[in-house]
């Protein structure tokens, strides 16, 4: 267990000191984080309303916050360069990310083009009932990505490696509330990039 616990604070320290320097950044992401704890309490009741909160508010806000406000150049505080981190990041770096969001972009019209989803759901009615097919879709994607990048780390790694990271995954929503919540204040300062991203370590 111990061992278990130092890897996640490992994850989450680099991928807090590589990938979160922009207080925008910070700031979707705890936007994000609130949404995935709503998305967490509806799906015991509504998973379909839960992924599309996932998706729609937390992905969109997280990813956006990685792709288009965090810095893509050297990295003078932590020494390395955007491709090195790009090529040791432990989950979805921004290639995989395309991936995964182009799929999840395309899913709609397979909805659309296949009201059924090839047999696995009834026929919808109305745009709610074509919502909740795309919002039922895109839950199984989540678990799906999810998977695919655990089992790959069992080999690109090790078994406690893709455990850990599952875990940080799912634990990010959390985490995040409590290390960006003040990121919000920081941004209106005019603080665009956090001063002491390499001089703290987040527990």
């Amino acid at each position: 267990m111990a061992g278990f616990m130092e890897t996640l604070r490992e994850q989450r320290w680099d991928d807090h000191r590589f990938y979160h320097h922009s207080r925008i950044n910070q700031s979707l992401h705890f936007i994000s984080a609130i949404s995935f704890l709503v998305a967490y309490g509806m799906l015991f009741y509504d998973p379909p309303m839960a992924a599309l909160i996932a998706w729609i508010i937390g992905m969109l806000t997280r990813q956006s916050g990685h792709f288009f406000f965090e810095p893509k150049g050297y990295d003078h505080a932590n020494q390395v360069t955007h491709e090195h981190k790009e090529e040791v990041k432990v989950g979805y770096n921004l290639f995989r990310k395309v991936i995964l969001m182009g799929i999840w972009a395309f899913l709609p019209l397979v909805v659309i083009l296949d009201p059924t989803v090839g047999g696995l759901l009834a026929p919808y009615e109305g745009w709610v009932g074509f919502a909740r097919h795309v919002g039922t879709i895109w839950l199984a994607l989540g678990v799906a990505g999810v998977l695919f990048r655990m089992v790959q780390l069992f080999f690109i790694q090790d078994v406690k490696a893709g455990v850990v990271w599952v875990t940080k995954i799912l634990t990010d929503p959390f985490h995040d509330i409590m290390i960006y919540h003040k990121a919000p204040l920081a941004l209106m300062r005019g603080e665009l990039i956090d001063p002491e991203i390499a001089s703290h370590r987040p527990h």
